[in-house]
């Protein structure tokens, strides 16, 4: 069996086509193709706005600028995510808090959260920057109520999970990104994630006021917007405003991305097929498997299992070239936060998490072959 990845990117004949149309075109960068792509995004996920970002880290930052994030400010996450949604805050020269993880979910544990903001006065947070892990949505409707509650604004990484959704208390869809409830939603297209441009990110938001800022913040603070100058001397004239950044994504990676975004509904699905797999077939193995509630629909950008000897499986796996993942070490554990304080038994549900979590090959052009042999030894092992 040739070598099977975690992830996977799939470059179809359209979608070469698509950038091949924009390098023949008069604009690489800051063209027609970018708000094609925005707009076609904002209409997947059903928000108002939608922001295309040069990586899905810059995103994160660029949200915390625009929410007015400063040094001294204390923002909670997750401990169990890659480290961007956490070293976002550290890049406003903000603390980071975190709160553990539901054993079941593995989002962040609400009740626990609660109960951290329940015994601080209201003002000693910011803000929350939940994530929805692995492709599982937050309950954002909760979230938002307790961030109403404890006067906190209200992010979520949203990477892992752009196809997901949840049902709300009045039985609604509520998608993944529709800005309903946080104040900005951030994606990423890295190549293995639902939808690839190589480099790239979105924000969705709601907010007409943050999608100005950011807007703003994404081009050096630089505005051209007649409303918005303090002067006008003529066509050509733009003002700095702020100090922001160069996070533009280009036209040829816009290209890529409305062309997989046309697929990307039939990739949840064949990822939730092959969750379903994996899951029937592990049922009655000593396995943990994924347990998702009936009122959400994960997105599964991985499948992640629970095995005793995780380390024994991992090797295993590699010696018949399968490529799983271990994800994520969490991140209070890292040497930078161990440096700040957090040390190791300080969130005990993550910490028990990876020492038993495998992330097995999980991507739309896995074939039935593939995922059989995937199986298939992992029960050798596992036997």
């Amino acid at each position: 069996m040739k070598p099977i990845s975690y992830g996977k990117q799939f470059i179809s004949d359209e979608d070469i086509e698509q950038v091949v149309q924009v390098l023949k075109s008069d604009f690489l960068t800051q063209g027609p193709k970018v708000k094609e792509f925005e707009n076609d995004f904002s209409d997947y996920v059903d928000s108002e706005y939608a922001i295309a970002i040069s990586n899905g880290t810059a995103a994160l930052h660029l949200c915390m600028l625009a929410l007015g994030l400063k040094d001294g400010d204390k923002v909670i996450t997750t401990p169990l995510t890659f480290a961007a949604s956490a070293n976002c805050v550290r890049y406003c020269n903000a603390e980071i808090d975190f709160v553990d993880i539901d054993a079941e979910t593995y989002l962040m544990d609400l009740d626990k959260l609660e109960a951290k903001l329940s015994k601080v006065p209201i003002g000693t947070y910011k803000g929350i920057i939940a994530v929805a892990f692995a492709g599982y949505p937050d309950n954002m409707e909760r979230l938002r109520a307790i961030a109403d509650k404890y006067k906190l604004w209200l992010v979520e990484d949203a990477c892992h999970a752009p196809g997901g959704y949840f049902v709300d208390s009045k039985g609604k869809v509520q998608k993944v990104g529709n800005g309903r409830y946080a104040d900005l939603q951030v994606f990423s297209f890295h190549p293995v994630k639902h939808i690839a441009t190589g480099e790239g990110g979105m924000i969705t938001t709601n907010n007409k006021n943050l999608f100005t800022k950011v807007s703003q913040l994404r081009t050096h603070g630089i505005t051209k917007d007649p409303k918005l100058l303090h002067e006008n001397h003529g066509g050509w004239y733009y003002e700095m405003q702020e100090l922001g950044y160069n996070c533009r994504l280009s036209d040829i990676q816009a290209a890529l991305g409305v062309s997989q975004l046309k697929r990307a509904k039939e990739g949840v699905e064949r990822r939730n097929e092959i969750a379903n797999i994996y899951s029937a077939a592990f049922a009655n193995e000593n396995i943990i498997t994924p347990k998702v509630n009936d009122e959400y629909f994960h997105a599964y950008h991985l499948y992640v299992i629970q095995v005793e000897d995780r380390k024994g499986l991992y090797n295993h796996l590699r010696e018949n070239n399968i490529f799983s993942q271990v994800l994520y070490y969490p991140v209070h554990l890292m040497p930078y936060y161990k440096e700040l304080g957090w040390n190791n038994g300080d969130l005990p549900v993550v910490e028990a998490y990876y020492g038993k979590c495998l992330a097995l090959p999980m991507f739309p052009t896995l074939t039935n072959k593939e995922q059989a042999y995937i199986i298939s030894k992992v029960k050798e092992f596992v036997k």
